[in-house]
Parts: structure tokens; C-alpha cells; sequence
């Protein structure tokens, strides 16, 4: 049994994670930690807040209690508006308070793009514009090149969390150009596991959403490879953990 820790915040789309575990089979654990977020704006203000070190570790030492192996920050904006340096610092406190290796959702997108060979990548983001334009840098200093970012303009985690796949389907056609070797949609609010292999199908190349790669990156911290295709094409390289 592999026990992956999750510190999530609020409860906008936290029922992506049974599903995930679902398809994942039955090796695979996955144990969310809520942490408090307060009014869950799209501002950079209380972006920085509801990652801060405070509010991460009344999480941490739950996850730990369960077994987790590895534990991933599940955020996406609470972790890229601090830029890369300040979210490496975020990383490496949660790793020193977990005693165990941990990531975020913003470095999960990375890797998880370098998985897949995709230098160029297009951005669908539910967050305001100047909040979008963060995550560009944090790509970009990640060795991504974006082909071109869609803001939808949502003020509120609470917002995305009530978008179906007709919602997301249409932002990340929008987001989407000939350049782009795969498409990201950010935001751990944005429910997007139900739907991963229709949308793939319908733009014709890899789909990576954050609570997708979020899981993805935990089995990685914890050297394991599930094959599961109805996760997208991330969860079918090699090397493959047959389910």
C-alpha cells in the first residue's frame, strides 16, 4: 500500500480525490488534510496568506499520523504567487515539518509537462488576469515556454468549484493554440477528474489539471508509476505500475 498525504484547502473540489483513488486501484491511498482559507479570493494578497507556514502545518502532522509516504501542498496559486524561490522555501518547510518528501501543485505542473516532452504549453486559468500572468512567470522559470494563457476572470475558489465538464471543456479550448504541445488548467478548485480522456480526445493532445498532476506528483516523491488511463496520458508513461 502506497499512503499519499494531501494538505487541500477548503472543500471546493476535494471529492476529485476519492475518484482519483478509485481509478488509481487499490494499492494506492489517498488522505486529504483540509486547511482553513478564509474567504478563498483569486488575490494575490490572500493567495500568500492561505499558504502560509501557520496554516500548512496544522495539516501536516495528520497526514503524517495516517502513514503518508510523501505529502503535496494542494494548491496551486497558494503556491506560485510566492514565485519559484519563495515556493522551493514553501516546499522545504513542509518537507522539514513532515519529515518526508514534499511538493506543491505548481511544481507538479512542471514536472509533470517535462514528463510528457512538453516544452510549449498553452494556460487555461479560472483566476483574474494579473493572478494568470503569475503562473506564466512560475512556468517560465521553469523552463516552459507558454504559447498563450486564457483568463477566465473567477473571483472565488467557491465559483470554480461549481463548473461541470461543459465549463471546463470551454476554457480549455479557449486556452488552447497550434503552438502548444499540452494544455494546463491550474486551479485544486476546478473539478476535472470524471473528465480527462473525453477532453484529451477532443483537443487532440495531453490535458494537465491540478488535481491530476497534484496526485501524479505524489507518486512520483514516492518512486511509483500507476497506469491508469482514464487519469489522461500522464498516467500512461513509462515506466508503467500495471493497476
Amino acid at each position: 500500500m502506497t499512503a499519499l498525504g494531501f494538505l487541500y484547502p477548503g472543500h471546493s473540489a476535494d471529492d476529485d480525490y476519492p475518484r482519483i483513488e478509485q481509478l488509481l486501484g487499490s494499492d494506492v491511498r489517498l488522505d486529504l488534510a483540509h486547511t482553513d482559507i478564509d474567504e478563498g479570493a483569486h488575490r494575490v494578497d490572500a493567495l500568500r496568506e492561505m499558504g502560509a507556514p501557520e496554516r500548512l502545518a496544522k495539516g501536516v502532522e495528520q497526514l503524517r499520523l495516517a502513514g503518508a509516504e510523501a505529502i503535496v501542498w494542494a494548491c496551486t496559486s497558494g503556491s506560485f504567487v510566492l514565485g519559484r524561490e519563495g515556493a522551493q522555501q514553501q516546499v522545504r518547510a513542509l518537507a522539514t515539518a513532515a519529515g518526508m518528501p514534499a511538493s506543491s501543485t505548481s511544481f507538479a505542473f512542471v514536472h509533470a509537462a517535462r514528463e510528457l516532452g512538453s516544452v510549449r504549453v498553452a494556460v487555461g486559468a479560472t483566476y483574474p488576469q494579473d493572478v494568470a500572468g503569475l503562473f506564466v512567470d512560475f512556468l517560465a522559470a521553469g523552463g516552459l515556454e507558454v504559447t498563450g494563457v486564457h483568463s477566465a476572470g473567477i473571483d472565488t475558489a467557491a465559483e470554480v468549484s461549481a463548473w461541470g465538464e461543459a465549463e471546463v471543456s470551454a476554457l480549455a479550448r479557449a486556452a488552447d493554440s497550434p503552438a502548444a504541445q499540452a494544455i494546463l488548467l491550474p486551479g485544486t478548485a476546478l473539478h476535472t477528474a470524471a473528465y480527462l480522456p473525453a477532453l484529451e480526445k477532443e483537443l487532440g493532445k495531453p490535458l494537465l489539471t491540478a488535481n491530476q498532476v497534484t496526485v501524479w506528483e505524489a507518486l512520483r516523491l514516492t518512486d511509483r508509476r500507476v497506469n491508469a488511463p482514464s487519469l489522461g496520458i500522464l498516467f500512461t508513461r513509462e515506466p508503467l505500475v500495471q493497476v
